[in-house]
Order: C-alpha cells, then sequence, then structure tokens
C-alpha cells in the first residue's frame, strides 16, 4: 500500500505546482526516486490542472535531461485544480499490481481523465490552439474516415501499403477506436477534432515517424503526439506512468524517463503532422513521404522490443 505521506506529499505539489522540471528530470537522472515522483506530480498538474503549461514543462524537463542550460521554471502559475474526487481513484490504479493489457491500462487512464474541472476542455483546447499547425488543422473539419479500398490498391512499398499491412497484420481496426461510439463529435471544439484526428492517425504517426507497435515505443509516441498537438490524453498518460514506475519500479525510471524525453524531443523538432492530406500521398514511398515531410525516424535509445525481450524472458525462466 502507498504511504499517506507519499500521498500527502504528491497531492501538495500537484496542487502547488512548486519544483522546477528541469532540476528534478537531472535528479532523476541520477537515481533520485523521489525527485522522479515530484516530477510526475508536476506532470499530473499539467494533465489535470493547468495543460496550458505542459509545453514549457516538458521543454524544460528535456533540457534537464539533457544536461542542458536552463532558466528556472515551476508550474504555480495558472488557477486550474484537480478536483478532490480524481484521488481515490488515481491512488487505486497507482497501487494496483495486476498485470493490464494496452487496452485495459488506457481505459483506466480514460476514466481518471474525465475527472476534471467544468473549465478544462476549453482550457485544453485553447492550449492545443497555441501550438503552431494546429489552427490550420483545425480550420479543415471534421476529418473523413480513411478507406481501407484505398490503401489495398497502393504499390507494396509506399506508405499506404505499409498502414494497410499494418493493419492486417496486427488485426488493428482503421482508427485506434470508433470515434461514433466514444461520441466524439459532441466534444467541445477543437477537442472534438483532435481527438478524432489522433485515434485516426495515431498508427500513421506510427510509421512515418519510425515508431514500433511495442511498449516502449507506444510510451515514446505518446510524448511525440503530446508535443505535436498537445493532446491531453497524452498527457495524463505519461504522468500515470512516470508516476507509477517511481513508486513501483525505480529501477525502471531512468529507462522510461529516457525514452519520454527523447520522444518528446522528436515531436518538438518535428513539422506539425495533424493537418496532412495522408490520402494525397498514400501511393507515394515511405522514405520520400518523411523527405517532403520534413520527418527523420524516431531514434530509439533502447530496442524497441526491450519490454517484450524481458517478459519472454522471465517466461522461460519460469517455465524452467
Amino acid at each position: 500500500m502507498i504511504s499517506d505521506a507519499i500521498k500527502q506529499r504528491y497531492q501538495a505539489l500537484v496542487a502547488s505546482g512548486e519544483g522546477d522540471p528541469a532540476v528534478l528530470a537531472r535528479a532523476a537522472k541520477q537515481g533520485d526516486a523521489q525527485a522522479a515522483l515530484d516530477l510526475g506530480a508536476l506532470l499530473t498538474r499539467c494533465g489535470w490542472a493547468e495543460p496550458a503549461l505542459a509545453i514549457d514543462a516538458y521543454d524544460a524537463a528535456a533540457r534537464g535531461w539533457f544536461s542542458e542550460t536552463s532558466s528556472p521554471f515551476d508550474l504555480r502559475a495558472g488557477t486550474g485544480k484537480v478536483p478532490p474526487a480524481l484521488w481515490a481513484p488515481f491512488w487505486k490504479l497507482m497501487d494496483d499490481d495486476t498485470r493490464m493489457d494496452a487496452g485495459g491500462f488506457t481505459m483506466r487512464v480514460a476514466q481518471l481523465g474525465g475527472i476534471v474541472e467544468d473549465s478544462y476542455a476549453e482550457r485544453a483546447g485553447e492550449a492545443s490552439l497555441a501550438i503552431p499547425g494546429v489552427p490550420d488543422a483545425v480550420a479543415q473539419g471534421w476529418p473523413p474516415k480513411f478507406r481501407m479500398a484505398d490503401l489495398a490498391a497502393c504499390p507494396h512499398d509506399s506508405l499506404g501499403g505499409e498502414f494497410h499491412r499494418q493493419i492486417i497484420d496486427n488485426n488493428f481496426d482503421l482508427e485506434v477506436l470508433d470515434r461514433d461510439t466514444l461520441g466524439l463529435a459532441s466534444m467541445r471544439p477543437p477537442l472534438d477534432y483532435l481527438n478524432a484526428r489522433a485515434l485516426q492517425c495515431h498508427d500513421i504517426w506510427h510509421i512515418v515517424g519510425g515508431y514500433h507497435t511495442t511498449a516502449l515505443h507506444e510510451v515514446a509516441i505518446s510524448a511525440f503526439q503530446l508535443s505535436q498537438f498537445g493532446h491531453n490524453y497524452s498527457a495524463q498518460f505519461l504522468a500515470v506512468v512516470v508516476t507509477k514506475a517511481a513508486i513501483k519500479r525505480p529501477e525502471g525510471l531512468s529507462l522510461l524517463l529516457d525514452i519520454i524525453l527523447t520522444g518528446w524531443r522528436h515531436g518538438r523538432e518535428t513539422p506539425s503532422l495533424m493537418g496532412v492530406d495522408w490520402p494525397a500521398i498514400w501511393a507515394a514511398p515511405l522514405d520520400r513521404v518523411r523527405e517532403r515531410l520534413g520527418v527523420s525516424a524516431y531514434r530509439s535509445p533502447y530496442p524497441a522490443d526491450l519490454v517484450e525481450q524481458l517478459e519472454r524472458m522471465q517466461a522461460a525462466a519460469v517455465a524452467s
């Protein structure tokens, strides 16, 4: 069980925003698990109370992690608050040691993501619209659905061909989740568009950005998405992942933060992909697509399937 002292310190930091993400990230890299947990609290403040501070907070954390010069920065600005109702289910998730698949974990975080102030959606939308490329993408209107028939007709070595194989080989849906079932059209603009577009393009960003469909790279691409358009779910997901690791698996914190912050930097260095007309370039080879869009493939600091490798080793050890 997580102690009351840990919970109280964490919740106080979420409420106050005190602490410099650069300083905390630098200390976390040196093995300071408390600094990593404090950083998780600040990321939770961004995810549930102050979405407008997320870009600056992650930029500061990246500067600290990569040992770059950083001016003092904290998250005390803003008036957003975390509803008290968040904490019971939040700590229940932190304390839950049962194995969850990716879908189950996603749903748990999404449920927590709904426990926000009434003003949160408006502020999250404004924060996204402040990111270059997002306003132009939103102005395109509700994104029409892609068609499997169009992908199936693409050359084997094209973007559309790779996307088609990814869907077929992994038994994926054309969109990660059904936008109509989720009722995204009824969300407050621009979150309606942004969430629909994220579901539609997540697997394309995997391909174009060079992210594998592995546990480690799903974390990395969440940071990429957050940097690209301020995705509020990604901010919440990353805050939960960092916090849970700091409490339950501190031995893996360095690897986790390295993955998050390299994915973040990759997204910050990549031109906005939110408004790309993907069907217009389905037939183009992937290298041409990357060249045209100014995208370089993600350079993972660890093997993409490291988590899966460790799980196979553990299973083999148990079986023997």
